[in-house]
């Protein structure tokens, strides 16, 4: 249901260092701007805030503690109170008991996940200064939904964490300091949008313009994206830039680069998180993996297929779910899972191949999956195990263009057609047929369907309440010329491919190189580790290339008889001067069952300098020996080589034997040390991880608790300076004494009756030398604070000036007595007007 707020809501997310960014952010903010506020901050849950009152001070809007039910109004700033957790639902604020998610608070990103949800476009997220990464999923929805994302500039911010985590992950629409995104934020919601709405005869040509900026600069079409989402981007960066007119922002991208590269970030939208869409996880763990477990009774190795993995939080996200699944069915055969995850922003595939996430995932990974398949990091993160991250190949792709996976048993494409105009989509569904095998699964969005191409999928049962598009593949005949396949870029017409010229080679060169093919033996150069650095000759009957990943190596490539006869022989001869000779190996074929006997030599080169280390390996083929008639012995020569061969083979088991038992020692030894060590490290790195997150809490609680603190610092320090200066305008000395007589304050007035000096404070009243003709002040002064009751007297100072001294309790703000107060009025010009009234008086 859509909110019945007609305005935008600006969240506001902030931590240690918040007030300070609060302030500069409030005070440019216009008291009528159509927007409501509402301040997200990480507080005591043991104290009261005194945030609503600070705020209030200097910010220009009325500012409200949020409550239950609250309904939103605009020009209105409010403020979570402390230990609670805020969200948005129909315009309206709701109150509800902290959660903990992975032992984190994370009210920012809980706030703005349903600011997003309920204000979709309109919604506005806003991170300050703080700790940690708060506020990144949060954004993270923002982004999705549509709306408008900023971010304090990290180098202004007192606590640089949140905003720079938030900016790192390319989620921020306007980075600018806290005192400039009052009016950044104004500007952009104020932008008219005009120009892109009621579009002028040229626009067609100018957005094809910006579409081929694009494709020059990444290399990637975005013509056949729908042409409203490509709209609404394009205008959220004119709004940016505050430009008014399509035309204008071309000719931004034409003069800026980084501008191209911000708008296909923008194209890109990179929305995702660890188990989006909760309702569709559970489907895929209880019926889609157990179907196609069930298919394969002795176990297989399955595949799938992740197009538009963003990060690379959905690809994990299934690897997980993968795991989990085969420990709950324990199923008979082995199954192993291979996930192609692909994208294409070249960015977010690093950052997926990292494998380290900020530690607000834990609001969508519970504490049970975290400890099972996530390593904590020392600056907080979370990082994916190894058994996860082997299970996955992260690679830059263009669904659109480039050659699909094939043979694939699962594909999940969720939430990327609906950015695809309708003749797209129809070109990719195919393209998903083809990749899948027979009965393998497709997974869509919520908001996808097959449409048209319901003859090649047909749809799965959901259970009650799901919606989770997910299809089986259909046995339908698909002829090529329906799949979407890349179109070659041709030459332009009447124009033909330049033709590789002819090189002109020297005779002598040609000559020799003729010979050494021809005639001299085969031979290769390898370094100390086996290594192959050349190759003369042919060497196929010799050396092979081995299956999997390229390997240049000589023990791997060569062929069944010489690989055995090569283990030590590298090492032999780089430590002896002479060529080393095997005679009369049986080097296997190519596989017709024929062998071919071989002699091989194995010289250490010593010159030139450049060759010395390297060792040059011959092969020289030996002519077979026939055999004789038949009852007639092997021959001689026979018999020597395989006497040869076994002694070969014997001396390269040894060498095996020998190199295998010092290596198992080593092993042995280095496994325990690392068990060792790593139990210690292990014990070590939760204990810090605990400390640190105790004391990053305690930290945000401290910075927020010393922020109030200094604001009632500076209200006493105003409250004093107006005290003083109130009785210093009175002109009435004044001496405050504690319960034991002794001097506690004074005002600068006093000096005229008492020799005081600022080192006299805590000294007894009896040690003050005084003017007046008043030895019983003190006992005076011990009567009130006995009996409570003031004293007032009219004395004289051995100078005749005459003074009304007041001695009264004093009394603290609990209403407790903590000494008294004596106030000394000068009246002496009342005195002098009586003496001389009196002497005008008739006798």
């Amino acid at each position: 249901m859509p909110s019945p707020l007609n305005f935008p809501v600006v969240g506001i997310g902030c931590s240690a260092g918040g007030l300070d960014a609060l302030e500069r952010f409030l005070r440019p903010l216009p008291a009528q701007s159509g927007l409501a506020f509402v301040v997200i901050q990480h507080l005591d849950p043991s104290h009261a805030s005194l945030l609503p009152e600070l705020l209030a001070r200097f910010s220009p809007l009325p500012v409200v503690e949020a409550a239950d039910g609250l309904a939103l109004q605009a020009d209105h700033l409010y403020v979570i109170p402390p230990n609670q957790d805020l969200s948005l639902q129909q315009g309206r604020l709701q109150l509800s008991p902290p959660q903990l998610l992975g032992g984190l608070r994370l009210p920012v990103d809980f706030f703005l996940r349903s600011l997003a949800e309920d204000s979709g476009e309109q919604a506005i997220g806003l991170i300050l200064s703080g700790m940690g990464s708060d506020g990144l999923l949060g954004l993270r929805s923002i982004k999705e939904a549509g709306g408008l994302t900023l971010a304090q500039e990290p180098a202004s911010a007192q606590s640089p964490s949140m905003p720079q985590s938030a900016i790192d992950a390319g989620l921020v629409d306007i980075i600018a300091a806290a005192e400039d995104l009052a009016a950044r934020l104004i500007d952009s919601i104020s932008y008219p949008h005009q120009p892109m709405q009621q579009p002028t005869s040229d626009e067609p040509e100018v957005m094809t313009q910006i579409l081929r900026l694009l494709r020059g600069h990444s290399g990637n079409d975005f013509s056949q994206y729908k042409r409203n989402s490509l709209q609404r981007r394009i205008e959220r960066r004119m709004a940016v830039h505050q430009l008014d007119r399509i035309d204008a922002y071309l000719r931004l991208l034409q003069a800026n680069p980084q501008e191209l590269e911000l708008l296909f970030k923008e194209l890109l939208i990179g929305v995702t998180r660890f188990f989006r869409d909760p309702e569709v996880w559970p489907i895929l763990a209880q019926q889609a993996l157990p179907q196609l477990l069930a298919a394969y009774p002795e176990g297989a190795d399955l595949r799938a297929w992740v197009p538009a993995c963003s990060t690379g939080e959905e690809a994990y996200s299934l690897a997980i779910l993968f795991q989990e699944c085969l420990q709950q069915l324990q199923p008979e055969g082995r199954f192993r899972l291979q996930i192609y995850a692909t994208d294409l922003d070249p960015e977010a595939i690093e950052r997926a191949r990292r494998g380290v996430y900020a530690q607000n995932i834990a609001a969508d990974v519970s504490a049970e999956r975290l400890a099972r398949w996530f390593v904590a990091e020392e600056d907080g993160g979370y990082r994916i195990r190894k058994e996860i991250r082997e299970m996955l190949v992260f690679a830059v792709q263009n669904i659109i263009s480039d050659p699909p996976f094939g043979k694939l048993d699962l594909l999940s494409c969720r939430n990327l057609l609906i950015y695809f105009d309708t003749p797209l989509q129809h070109r990719l569904l195919p393209l998903f047929y083809y990749a899948l095998k027979p009965g393998g699964l497709l997974l869509l969005g919520n908001a996808e369907a097959v449409g048209q191409h319901s003859n090649l999928f047909s749809p799965l049962p959901n259970p009650a309440g799901h919606r989770a598009r997910l299809y089986q593949r259909a046995n339908q005949t698909l002829s090529l010329n329906e799949l979407p396949l890349p179109q070659l870029p041709a030459h332009p017409s009447g124009v033909s491919p330049p033709a590789p010229g002819p090189a002109h080679e020297d005779l002598g060169q040609l000559t020799d190189q003729l010979i050494q093919q021809q005639f001299a033996p085969a031979a290769v150069l390898v370094n100390a580790e086996g290594d192959i650095l050349y190759i003369s000759g042919r060497t196929g009957k010799y050396l092979e290339p081995a299956a999997g990943h390229t390997n240049v190596n000589i023990h791997a490539m060569a062929r069944e008889g010489l690989r055995e006869a090569l283990v030590g022989l590298i090492a032999r001869a780089l430590a002896e001067s002479r060529p080393i000779e095997l005679r009369g190996l049986r080097v296997g074929g190519n596989g017709d069952g024929d062998t071919q006997l071989v002699n091989l030599s194995a010289l250490a080169l010593r010159q030139p300098k450049a060759l010395s280390g390297r060792v040059l390996l011959v092969f020289k083929d030996v002519a077979k020996v026939r055999r004789r008639r038949a009852g007639k012995q092997v021959s001689a020569e026979t018999h020597s080589a395989l006497e040869q061969e076994l002694a070969q083979a014997r001396e390269a088991l040894q060498i095996a034997q020998e190199e295998m038992q010092t290596t198992v020692e080593e092993l042995k030894s280095s496994n325990e040390e690392l068990q060792s060590t790593n139990e210690e490290l292990q014990s070590a790195n939760e204990e810090l991880t605990t400390s640190r997150e105790e004391m990053q809490s305690l930290n945000e609680e401290l910075q927020t608790v010393n922020a109030e603190l200094q604001a009632r610092v500076e209200d006493l320090t105003g409250v004093r300076n107006d005290m003083t200066n109130l009785l210093n305008s009175t002109e009435i000395a004044t001496v405050f004494l504690d319960s034991q007589m002794q001097l506690r304050r004074y005002t600068p007035h006093a000096t005229q009756l008492f020799k005081l000096i600022p080192s006299d404070i805590g000294r007894p009243l009896s040690d003050l030398n005084s003017d007046l003709n008043y030895v019983q002040l003190r006992d005076d002064a011990l009567e009130v604070l006995r009996s409570l009751v003031f004293q007032e007297k009219i004395l004289a100072t051995h100078d005749s000036r005459w003074y009304r001294v007041r001695i009264m309790p004093y009394r603290t703000q609990d209403n407790l007595i903590d000494g008294v107060v004596i106030t000394f009025i000068d009246i002496t010009a009342i005195k002098q007007l009586e003496a001389r009234l009196r002497a005008h008086e008739p006798d």
